[in-house]
């Protein structure tokens, strides 16, 4: 995905023609100023495949597998980061005991050995720890990045189904069109939701391959018996292939879990207007719609996604596919839907060589132009190695400035979920190491977090400005489901001020209580 390869790398940025005419896009969504959303998707990719960003190599004790995710974690949430997306299934295994898949020769070097833990139970314990969403990242018919399916384990499903295996390029795939392909895919993908308190099912860019000039998928035989009688024209029938997958998950994980989120990140470009008026001013050598049907307007329009999140690799002003002309593009596309839009963003990028990329305030200009439309929620950055290596200081702008205050992920109302009852703030006092808030929450509340607000002086209940995220000082994970008592420890207060605290609770949707009483203290100069 996103450029898990070196291969992928190249097809993401090789394939784009080199010149193309860059016009305003038609419609786009309302223009939003605020600086700092207090809603605002804000999500990392952490790619296993070929250990790219975790764990940093096959075969390490496990304690060094959970410290390097642990800190993974520690450094998003410094960074005020509200959410990852790991991928649990890079190729047809997984970071899970499956019944379905074997384990990943990403844990411990050979597919289908037992790494001695549950690296899934393990990453969603701590990602929910720190108020993380935790989304699950499934490829779902990529087999294996070698064509020898003897080298893969003897009860990976390309081997007890040789049948369903396509050969292409360098790498081993099922057949999208074979429906018994679709089911085993739809029903192994159902395991990890019914056995995990995931927040989301994940999918990238892969789905019929990235074409390889000359060659062409080898599923004719496949269509000849499965799509020839209904569809004159291949290429709908594998679109329709692919929209079956889409369709049918959805209703599924929504029967199984109704609030587990569906999302999926497409390559940044459904088609150029050249081949079709309403697709993007670009001239993008590979399009969704064309090259690996995937025909995420159709996704969109039927509502089967809860999220889309597009990647928009490209700096803006890059004439085949410019960033301010596709975000503004996507952002008309979800208008009428309940898809909320988030941009997928090329951190890798940053520093590679390249005038544009060269520049500083390329990525910080990404995201400023991002709140300019409403539509745009949020952001998930590629990959985790790179986000936190400090490209040209982009972390640091991120967590001094355009991150700088935390943020909930905003609502999805067609999930259900409520906000949780007030809890009751007893106490603010002043300590040694800070201010010491003390809370309570009502028995049998459905509350699974809290956000801590803090103003300057003392502040009437109905004079804070509670959806202004200068005053969120912090997110607190609750304890546990059965306490009702939770303590928070200020230890940013400053001797000599007079603060004013209120809590609020949120259910695992993020639906906000209304604050309860506030608490003021007054600290005395040391």
């Amino acid at each position: 995905m996103l450029a898990c390869t070196l291969v992928a790398l190249f097809i993401m940025q090789g394939t784009l023609s080199a010149q193309a005419a860059v016009t305003t896009p038609r419609g786009g969504a309302a223009p939003q100023t605020t600086q700092y959303p207090k809603r605002q998707l804000r999500g990392a990719w952490i790619a296993t495949v070929t250990n790219v960003d975790w764990p940093s190599k096959p075969g390490l004790p496990i304690e060094t597998q959970k410290q390097q995710f642990i800190n993974q974690l520690d450094q998003l949430q410094a960074l005020h980061m509200n959410a990852v997306f790991v991928q649990v299934r890079p190729t047809m295994d997984a970071f899970y005991p499956s019944k379905y898949v074997p384990w990943s020769q990403y844990l411990t070097g050979v597919q289908g050995k037992d790494p001695g833990y549950d690296p899934l139970a393990f990453m969603l314990s701590e990602a929910h720890k720190r108020n993380l969403e935790f989304h699950a990242w499934f490829n779902p018919y990529r087999v294996s990045l070698q064509t020898d399916v003897t080298k893969l384990a003897p009860n990976n499903p390309a081997r007890l189904h040789p049948d369903w295996v396509v050969k292409y390029g360098s790498g081993l795939y099922f057949d999208p069109g074979i429906p018994a392909a679709r089911e085993f895919i739809i029903q192994s993908i159902l395991e990890a939701v019914r056995n995990y308190d995931i927040d989301g099912v994940h999918f990238d860019d892969y789905f019929y391959p990235y074409p390889i000039a000359g060659q062409d998928f080898p599923d004719n035989a496949t269509y000849q018996r499965y799509g020839a009688a209904q569809f004159a024209n291949k290429a709908d029938w594998r679109r329709d292939n692919i929209n079956k997958l889409i369709q049918e998950l959805s209703r599924q994980i929504k029967e199984v879990k109704p609030y587990v989120k569906f999302g999926v990140s497409p390559f940044g470009v459904w088609r150029n207007n050249s081949v079709d008026p309403t697709g993007s001013a670009t001239t993008a050598g590979v399009s969704d719609y064309d090259d690996l049907y995937a025909d995420t307007r159709t996704w969109i329009k039927n509502n089967w996604l809860d999220y889309i999140a597009p990647q928009i690799y490209w700096n803006i002003g890059f004439a085949p596919a410019a960033y301010d002309i596709l975000v503004p593009w996507w952002s008309n596309e979800v208008k009428g839907s309940h898809v909320q839009l988030y941009i997928g963003q090329a951190t890798y990028k940053i520093n590679n060589n390249n005038q544009a990329w060269a520049n500083p305030e390329e990525m910080p200009n990404q995201l400023k132009l991002n709140l300019q439309y409403s539509a745009v929620k949020g952001s998930i950055f590629f990959s985790m190695k790179d986000l936190t290596a400090n490209p040209l200081g982009f972390t640091d702008r991120l967590k001094n400035d355009i991150y700088r205050y935390p943020a909930l992920v905003p609502i999805m109302p067609w999930l259900g979920g409520h906000a949780p009852q007030p809890v009751n703030l007893k106490q603010a006092s002043a300590q040694a190491n800070g201010v010491q808030l003390t809370w309570y929450t009502p028995l049998h509340s459905n509350a699974t977090y809290y956000v801590v607000y803090r103003f300057d002086g003392r502040v009437q209940h109905n004079r804070g400005d509670f959806n202004n995220a200068q005053y969120m000082l912090a997110t607190v994970h609750r304890t546990a489901i059965d306490a009702t008592m939770q303590t928070f420890t200020d230890t940013t207060a400053q001797s000599g001020k007079t603060y004013t605290y209120y809590v609020t609770a949120l259910d695992r949707l993020h639906h906000e209580s209304n604050p309860g009483h506030g608490q003021t203290v007054v600290l005395t100069n040391k």
